[in-house]
């Protein structure tokens, strides 16, 4: 039997029934995966989550409108009221007191300061003796600024936009994670696909043995143990068929809820036996993997990590704060009172906190900043060659694959031309069952190896574009950074 005869022979196993049946290829199954599957779904939400974390983020820089106050501002007590003579009068209160405040904010990135621009209102308004008055700040501009002090702002600017293309890129590795995922569940029902058809295919010819074989022993030309043997070898084919039925539809059961596919519907699988042809050099994919992969990019992120946690350190040892302002204040009867040569309004504040005897305590937090650095950049060059070893090995791995797929479908034609002869060779009464059987036995076997093959190779190539996000099969990129 050649070659082509094989192929179209598998093909016919493979297809059995599938005139009533939906077909994929494995681009089908992967398309499906990629789009209905929930870890697809999760994937895409995470992707969103991260966006909107970065747009968070960049508002932190934006200028910021605020309005705040008490509205309204209502109070009725009694309280102590201290007299000249020392003694304690008991007076009721009665009062209004509302007031706002309108604020534009905009955060200093460069210094970690705040620069703003204030307005304020308040109103009093005391009901038992009757009296009103207005009092606010027409305009107020207020500088607050941290002196060497740890800059969250502009550490941020730094490491959230490396964070937010670290995401961007797992996304694109999920994507090939679900890939290589379905793949995988792909060849398990592919395999039990033809595990079936293969049990039933041996059922047949088993029951066909078992007829001759009953046929010589009424003739006396075989003895009834060869006749048993024959009989034990058709009810084990039974079972095979039963059982291989079984895992079928575990196998169709867990890629339907993978991929999102309904209980109703019935499917068949195609061969991928038609393997892309290109060659993955190791050096290649190592300059992919750098220019591309999410854990790259994270490299960058924990180093930049480590050093802001350096200068948080840093910046804790003193605290000082610089307050100035200016601004135009005044009280009245009436809001337009405010406005009639108002007041001036003049702070300046320099606020400190310096401990004077910490008992090591600010060098210690320095020197455990410095340490923990120093570790992380240890573990960041050790993950660098993990890295770049998982690359090496599986490029080396995937020019294997090809080859054990030539060997395994070299030995699958020969093991079916071998079980042909013998089939042959048995009904014309020159082997006996039992050599018929070693030879439906290593068939069955290089059957299966083949298809272990193919999903070694498949896999291995999904995961090869994952750690490169690189397709070396159409030679293009997985994931293009925008400009």
């Amino acid at each position: 039997m050649n070659k082509k005869t094989l192929l179209v022979g598998l093909a016919v196993i493979l297809m059995f029934h599938a005139s009533a049946q939906n077909t994929f290829s494995i681009e089908d199954i992967i398309d499906r995966a990629k789009q209905q599957s929930i870890f697809s779904k999760q994937a895409e939400t995470q992707r969103e989550t991260s966006y909107w974390q970065y747009r968070s983020f960049r508002t932190n820089y934006n200028p910021q409108l605020r309005l705040n106050g008490n509205l309204p501002s209502y109070t009725n007590y009694v309280t102590p009221v201290r007299q000249p003579d020392g003694s304690l009068l008991y007076l009721p209160v009665n009062q209004i007191n509302p007031n706002l405040n309108f604020a534009l904010q905009q955060p200093l990135g460069f210094s970690g300061g705040t620069i703003s621009a204030n307005t304020n209102y308040n109103f009093f308004n005391d009901i038992t003796a009757d009296a009103t008055q207005w009092s606010g700040t027409v305009m107020n501009v207020q500088l607050t600024q941290p002196v060497f002090a740890y800059n969250p702002l502009k550490w941020d600017k730094r490491i959230r936009p490396v964070v937010f293309e670290e995401s961007k890129r797992i996304f694109v590795e999920r994507q090939e994670e679900i890939s290589r995922d379905a793949v995988s569940l792909f060849f398990d029902v592919l395999r039990q696909q033809v595990n079936e058809q293969v049990a039933r295919f041996n059922l047949a010819n088993n029951d066909t043995i078992y007829k001759i074989e009953q046929g010589r022993y009424n003739i006396g030309t075989t003895s009834q143990d060869k006749l048993l043997q024959v009989e034990l070898q058709l009810l084990r084919s039974r079972q095979e068929v039963a059982q291989a039925q079984l895992e079928l539809e575990n196998a169709r059961l867990q890629l339907r809820a993978y991929i999102g596919l309904q209980d109703g519907d019935d499917f068949a699988l195609i061969l991928p036996d038609n393997i892309p042809a290109f060659d993955v050099l190791v050096e290649d994919a190592l300059t992919y993997a750098r220019l591309n992969r999410a854990d790259y990019i994270g490299f960058e992120r924990r180093r930049l990590e480590a050093e802001s946690e350096v200068a948080q350190a840093k910046g804790q040892r003193y605290q000082t704060t610089l307050t100035a302002s200016y601004g135009l204040n005044n009280v009245g009867t009436s809001v337009s009172d405010l406005y009639d040569n108002p007041s001036q309004q003049q702070i300046a504040n320099i606020g400190f906190n310096v401990p004077l005897v910490d008992w090591g305590r600010r060098k210690a937090l320095m020197q455990t900043a410095l340490a923990n650095k120093k570790l992380r950049d240890y573990e960041i060059e050790q993950s660098k060659i993990i890295f770049e070893q998982e690359i090496i090995t599986k490029v080396r791995q995937f020019e294997m694959m090809r080859l054990q797929i030539e060997i395994t479908k070299k030995s699958d034609e020969v093991a079916q031309e071998r079980y042909n002869v013998a089939q042959n060779r048995y009904l014309i009464g020159k082997i006996d069952i039992t050599n018929l059987n070693i030879a439906l036995t290593e068939k069955d076997s290089a059957k299966r190896s083949y298809l272990d093959a193919l999903k070694s190779f498949w896999t291995a190539y999904y995961d090869l574009r994952r750690l490169t996000l690189y397709d070396f099969a159409n030679k293009r990129l997985l994931y293009i950074p925008e400009n």
